[in-house]
């Protein structure tokens, strides 16, 4: 399905960190009002060092929850979870609009394979992602484990699966002007950390990938891995270095980059959903 763009607006041109989260048990999307209640008293309580908050006082921090029902890859999955805090600066009026300062949420985009396989009364929605401070992301990762007995994982993404977006979203048509294609890769054993940078042009980059893929619409690891050492053996022409000896950490196109260390930035409305089907198959793979 596509997802509205103007509901979705706020999603893009974030640097998202990924985590992978397990079943949550005893979930009712019913409650949500009463789960921002309770979290906005968890993470006043914390802030004040453990003194007792009424659950429902006013707090600094506001809390929202809410769905995302556009964001799903079928019928199976679960509608995607918002977790908003705003900030209410102090002598403020009430009437003066909350300023957001971290967003986190849930989603499970063609997930089929980790829901099938759960009983009943567990919500997947194993794909997390968070915007802003690391505070913040620890105190709400805290209070879901202990509400709904689930774990959070930071979500690294490896070479391998570098590679695969990079060719994937290289390959992509989009309707307006391209940004380069750009791979940075680490060199390993060196005093002194130095990385190297790797720029093509999109549509150079998008006719190589045309002339490796065999099936349109399906992708191999061999044509991911033709696709690659295509780039490595034009880079070693050039400047005699060889890239596969180094290790790629991130990668930049027009649809998203990503790194590593799983922080992703999704760039272009009409690939979102495929962005995050990926995103959430990495997840699942972690949870197995």
């Amino acid at each position: 399905e596509k997802a509205d763009p103007q509901k979705t607006a706020f999603l893009l041109r974030k640097a998202w960190t990924l985590y992978s989260v397990t079943p949550l048990y005893g979930f009712r999307r019913a409650r949500l009002r009463d789960y921002a209640r309770l979290l906005g008293a968890f993470i006043a309580a914390e802030k004040q060092k453990g003194l007792a908050v009424e659950v429902g006082a006013e707090l600094d921090i506001k809390v929202a929850l809410s769905s995302l029902a556009d964001i799903r890859g079928s019928e199976l999955d679960q509608a995607a979870l918002l977790v908003q805090l705003s900030s209410r600066s102090r002598g403020s009026s009430r009437s003066s609009e909350d300023k957001p300062v971290w967003w986190g949420w849930f989603c499970s985009v063609f997930g089929d394979e980790l829901s099938e396989s759960v009983p009943e009364h567990f919500t997947c929605l194993p794909l997390f992602l968070s915007h802003g401070a690391e505070s913040y992301t620890a105190l709400v990762g805290s209070w879901f484990q202990k509400t709904f007995d689930c774990c959070f994982r930071r979500l690294a993404i490896s070479p391998l699966n570098l590679s695969w977006m990079v060719a994937m979203w290289a390959g992509c048509k989009l309707d307006r002007a391209a940004s380069a294609v750009e791979l940075v890769f680490s060199v390993p054993c060196l005093a002194q950390p130095l990385d190297i940078s790797y720029a093509i042009h999109p549509e150079d980059a998008k006719v190589l990938w045309d002339t490796v893929q065999k099936t349109p619409g399906e992708i191999t690891q061999e044509e991911v891995d033709v696709f690659m050492d295509s780039l490595y053996a034009h880079f070693h022409r050039h400047f005699k270095i060889h890239l596969s000896a180094a290790k790629l950490v991130k990668i930049s196109t027009a649809i998203a980059s990503a790194h590593c260390d799983g922080i992703v930035k999704i760039l272009h409305s009409q690939y979102l959903p495929g962005v995050l089907m990926l995103l959430t198959e990495l997840a699942i793979s972690q949870i197995q």
